[in-house]
């Protein structure tokens, strides 16, 4: 998993560091690009089956909105596949029984994910559940962090009932929205809440913060908003890492 620390960056300094970055990608990509077997941070299969030799989960479900969904466009040299069915396809080595749904549903917000998907995450009874960040809450004109707080707070809660082992993702700085000056203190705050609930729940997180794939020029989609197949392809080797971590097969 990517252990960088996230530093308070100002808006305009970040954006210079990731043009700089982005430059160097261009660069050393442009005559070589990277395929899924050269990407320096994707796992093979075997290798990230290795990773979960033993592990229990045979059951997973992920809720929320389009990024638990994996949702994202088709990158030259990479599987077309989310995230979340990357997954599924290194831990149906390990369990070839694996149940797996994706209850996610694009544009979802905290709240809704809370009035709409936890009955059917229940009822489908996960022993390994990703949980969203609430990025779609930040697209409001004047975000509610307390509200959101709440939210999250309540999701969690729920679904630590379940006795699943939790995942989630802290978000990247792939991408600003520049109609919101305060794009990044939005960010920052929705991710200082996850790091926290994550941290009280046991869950896995995948801190994404300042993960070197998001200065990547071709990291997005068309909507300049969701990772391409080539972001899913690094974001499932994480989560495979973090997993690994938490049975401490590490290796």
């Amino acid at each position: 998993m990517w252990t960088g620390t996230a530093r308070p960056r100002p808006a305009l300094a970040g954006l210079a560091q990731k043009n700089e970055r982005s430059y160097f990608y261009l660069v050393t990509t442009a005559a070589n690009p990277l395929t899924e077997e050269s990407d320096p941070f994707c796992l093979s299969a075997a290798s990230a089956a290795q990773l979960l030799d033993g592990a229990p989960w045979r059951r997973f479900a992920t809720i929320g909105d389009s990024l638990s969904a994996g949702i994202g466009d088709p990158s030259p040299g990479y599987a077309t596949l989310g995230w979340p069915d990357r997954v599924a396809d290194v831990l149906r080595r390990v369990q070839p029984d694996l149940a797996y749904v994706k209850i996610a549903e694009i544009g979802a917000t905290t709240a809704r994910t809370l009035e709409t998907q936890m009955d059917q995450m229940i009822a489908f009874g996960p022993d390994l559940l990703h949980l969203p960040n609430g990025a779609n809450d930040l697209f409001r004109p004047e975000p509610d962090f307390d509200a959101i707080e709440r939210s999250l707070r309540s999701m969690f809660k729920i679904a630590a009932g379940t006795g699943a082992q939790l995942t989630t993702f802290a978000l990247g700085n792939a991408f600003v929205l520049p109609k919101f000056q305060d794009w990044w203190d939005r960010v920052r705050r929705l991710n200082a809440i996850i790091r926290e609930l994550a941290l009280e729940h046991d869950a896995v997180l995948v801190d994404m913060w300042e993960h070197p794939i998001n200065s990547r020029p071709n990291l997005l989609s068309a909507d300049r908003i969701h990772f391409s197949v080539s972001g899913h392809a690094v974001l499932a080797s994480e989560v495979v890492k973090g997993l690994a971590g938490a049975l401490g097969t590490t290796r």
